[in-house]
């Protein structure tokens, strides 16, 4: 490893003597690295080598070769059968999403080659503070529910993503655990409030609607993402004085003992983030829901590390029909996806080698009566098979978490097998929820459905017009839906052309990729008059989609998911024109 005057370094991954170098074919070359047991992907065009790590860019997956690929140029996922274009390092499928990493060649005297990595500074290093050994109750971490814990570090108390009353993702998600009954004294006692991303299961505005009746001016800290995690503050009627929106990679201090640095995801920069907490020294890691925190640069030998686990966070493959997704299928592909995220939260903690380790940010439940096809086919990861895993390749402590359990960090930091290093809650208090107050919630989307603006077709332009794509060949039909997705005998079933966004009676004649959007009416109207994200209705599970051909189209569900304008639609304006209009029409007809 060499290190410039910056600060960067730069690590050789791999090295190829002459005779290797020479041996490698034109085209696609995969490669291994025995001593370290890294994959690499090495393109050959002549005397032009180009290289990358052999690691997909959205979930982690190891590349094979693609056999549709004639040129020799193409890799395929073997994950979500992502592919990349080793030539020219883009992604091919999903068209116009990620580049992938590229990996610096550099020539010897004996004409060898090796692969090298430039990584800039490690942000966490600047600074350095050496850890102190924390006393018995100086540092203790106490789980409410899903995400969000709550910490207490010396005299200060910092609270992780609280959600602890409402749905998440309009009305898919349910909290599994009973929150402890003191959860909003603990909220307003708090110091301060990290905030992960945007996503309801973490920026819960019913529980911060409460927390804002008691106390509004509580500070709030969020990552600097390129879409803004508090977007939607304005419109959500919440009333919060104090948000705080600090850049990456830079440590904010809080007193002389603590300080926090907030990290962005190298898959999802314009909205996921993760953090550190350090108090006298002592690290503490929240990778949350990030794909690949900080590019996959974290620390090592933290004491404690948090991150989800679960997986199921997502419409796919549930919510799909049509073509391969026959119930067989869908079992098989869950079962194979949660055994990988197993063994790849198992390998990152091992690599990371915390001395304690906690999975979380995956405790909740598709509890509505309508979604129990989803609950029954959804399953997810178990936190105490991860936990065993883990222990079984590592000698990382690891927890269980139970709400209102402690986690006493100094006390298992001395000594792992202190049976007070973890309180669990007094016998017979309750653990899981039995009652979800659905009807509540439930009425916020049935008050959108009888909105004035559904009695105008024209409202289907006015959206799709605000919401501003086109340009991309592809055409959608939507349809609306009762609760078990028969579509409504009066609801709107139309088409929307995105070449050049119009909105055609029948399909064109062209080639076109094509999509079929079923959504049930009270959840889509809901997104569409407060301009909402749909993450509500695809990982919500309120879709049921079919796709011809069956591609991923990245650009479409990206800008929907992440993309739309941060102001919502101007409905009054449209009201108005459509009265005025509806009003010339009549007197037109009159005369």
């Amino acid at each position: 490893m060499e290190q410039s005057n910056d600060g960067q370094t730069a690590h050789t991954l791999l090295h190829l003597a002459s005779a290797e170098v020479e041996s490698l074919k034109e085209g696609i070359n995969f490669l291994r690295n025995k001593e370290s047991g890294k994959n690499f992907i090495i393109y050959k065009n002549g005397e032009e080598l180009r290289a990358c790590k052999n690691l997909c860019k959205h979930q982690g997956g190891t590349f094979i070769k693609d056999i549709e690929d004639l040129g020799n140029r193409t890799v395929r996922c073997t994950k979500h059968n992502w592919k990349l274009d080793v030539s020219s390092m883009k992604y091919v499928n999903p068209p116009d999403s990620f580049c992938q990493d590229e990996l610096v060649i550099e020539n010897d005297d004996e004409n060898g080659v090796s692969l090298v990595e430039l990584s800039p500074p490690n942000p966490w290093d600047s600074d350095p503070r050496m850890a102190v050994c924390l006393e018995g109750g100086e540092v203790q971490v106490t789980y409410l529910t899903h995400a969000c814990m709550d910490l207490k570090l010396g005299n200060k108390h910092m609270v992780f993503d609280p959600w602890l009353i409402g749905p998440a993702f309009a009305r898919g998600w349910w909290l599994l655990h009973e929150p402890p009954c003191d959860w909003l004294e603990r909220l307003c006692r708090a110091d301060l409030i990290y905030i992960s991303h945007m996503h309801s299961d973490h920026l819960s505005y019913p529980t911060l609607k409460k927390l804002s009746e008691k106390r509004p001016d509580i500070p709030i800290y969020v990552g600097k993402t390129e879409r803004p995690v508090f977007w939607y503050l304005d419109k959500s009627g919440v009333k919060l004085t104090n948000i705080n929106v600090v850049p990456f990679g830079i440590w904010q201090e809080v007193d002389e003992n603590l300080r926090f640095m907030i990290l962005m995801d190298g898959v999802h920069p314009e909205m996921d983030t993760c953090i550190i907490v350090e108090y006298k020294g002592n690290k503490i890691l929240n990778t949350v829901d990030c794909t690949r925190p900080n590019g996959g640069k974290l620390p090592t030998n933290v004491a404690l590390m948090m991150s989800d686990f679960a997986g199921g966070a997502s419409g796919f493959p549930m919510t799909f029909s049509g073509g391969k997704f026959t119930e067989e299928w869908k079992s098989q592909f869950i079962k194979t996806e949660r055994k990988k995220l197993l063994n790849y939260k198992a390998q990152l903690v091992k690599d990371l080698n915390p001395q304690i380790y906690c999975p979380f940010a995956g405790y909740f439940v598709e509890e509505h009566p309508s979604d129990k096809y989803i609950k029954e086919t959804n399953l997810k990861n178990d936190a105490a098979e991860l936990n065993m895993l883990i222990r079984n390749t590592s000698d990382v402590v690891t927890w269980t978490p139970k709400p209102g359990a402690i986690l006493d960090l100094g006390r298992l930091l001395i000594d792992p097998t202190d049976k007070n290093g973890i309180i669990d809650p007094p016998p017979g208090t309750k653990m899981f929820k039995d009652s979800w107050d659905y009807d509540t919630y439930l009425s916020i989307h049935s008050f959108s459905f009888d909105d004035e603006i559904f009695h105008y077709p024209s409202w289907i332009k006015e959206y799709f017009s605000w919401a501003g794509f086109k340009g991309y060949n592809l055409v959608l039909r939507m349809i609306e839906t009762d609760e078990h997705f028969v579509p409504l005998p009066k609801g709107y079933n139309y088409l929307v052309d995105f070449l050049d966004l119009s909105f055609p009676t029948e399909r064109p004649e062209r080639d076109h990729p094509y999509e079929e959007i079923s959504s049930r009416a009270t959840v889509i109207r809901h997104v569409v008059k407060h301009g909402l994200l749909w993450d509500d209705l695809y990982i919500g599970f309120q879709t049921r989609i079919q796709r011809n051909p069956d591609i991923y189209h990245h650009q479409f569900w990206n800008h929907f998911q992440i993309k739309l304008p941060l102001t919502p639609p101007d409905w009054k304006v449209f009201l108005d024109r459509e009265k005025e209009n509806n009003a010339t029409l009549q007197n037109c007809s009159i005369m």
